[in-house]
């Protein structure tokens, strides 16, 4: 019998993690100035920009974001190496963990005042490595809630492979390629519209959003748990 299927792997969770992705672009584009939280190529790019003109406080501001994302990666790496290592009861919970170490980076970002966005930019983005690394696998494919790149390479490719090969297998995956791409951009416009009300407190949707992905996590935790327990009284009863 097939394996149920993993929380990091819901769809529901994707999405709210998608629609809190965009929305923290958005917030620490708009509103903590115009550095990207996610997409480290942006950073990257305005960063040469800066040191081709000498502009080293610039290219400042554009690195920590880049530097914070990868330090966020390897935190959350180092987290599930060592529970797994370990075998501590908590090392199935781990991604749970990951996500409320984010709410507490992205609560406290929020209270960061506007003269002092360098920090600002360099938790949220902190924050989005935590979130890349711990949510990378879709039912079993490979896919991203921070950035939309390589789920339209993935998307397009399995819609190209649908047209050609009719699977409906193939049609499906483009469609939660382009779901989430399509959360993503959501997150950004409900971004835009915070900000337009809340200014820096805007931030504050991303922790309702991650609140709701750890009570859908939950619910499916509880759903296995039961689905399990069905299963091993079955096999009682055969045997």
């Amino acid at each position: 019998m097939a394996r149920a299927r993993q929380t990091s792997e819901s769809l529901e969770v994707a999405f709210v993690l998608a629609l809190s992705g965009g929305l923290m672009d958005a917030y620490s584009y708009l509103a903590r100035g115009k550095v990207f939280a996610n997409a480290q190529t942006g950073n990257m790019l305005l960063l040469g920009i800066a040191l081709a003109d000498g502009r080293l406080d610039q290219a400042l501001r554009y690195l920590l974001p880049v530097l914070s994302f990868a330090l966020g990666i390897s935190v959350t790496q180092v987290l599930s190496m060592r529970l797994k290592e370990r075998r501590l009861p908590l090392m199935s919970h781990w991604r749970q963990i990951a996500l409320l170490l984010e709410i507490v980076l992205l609560g406290v970002v929020a209270f960061v005042p506007e003269e002092s966005n360098a920090l600002a930019n360099t938790l949220t983005s902190l924050a989005c490595g935590i979130q890349v690394q711990a949510f990378r696998k879709i039912h079993g494919r490979p896919f991203a809630t921070t950035m939309c790149i390589g789920n339209l390479r993935s998307g397009t490719h399995a819609l190209i492979a649908y047209l050609h090969a009719g699977r409906l297998e193939q049609l499906r995956s483009a469609g939660l390629y382009y779901a989430t791409i399509g959360s993503f951009v959501v997150g950004a416009i409900v971004g835009g519209r915070l900000i337009e009300k809340s200014g820096l407190l805007a931030i504050l949707g991303c922790p309702v959003l991650l609140l709701v992905a750890l009570g859908l996590m939950g619910i499916d935790r509880e759903r296995r748990e039961r689905r399990g327990q069905a299963m091993g009284e079955a096999q009682k009863r055969v045997y």
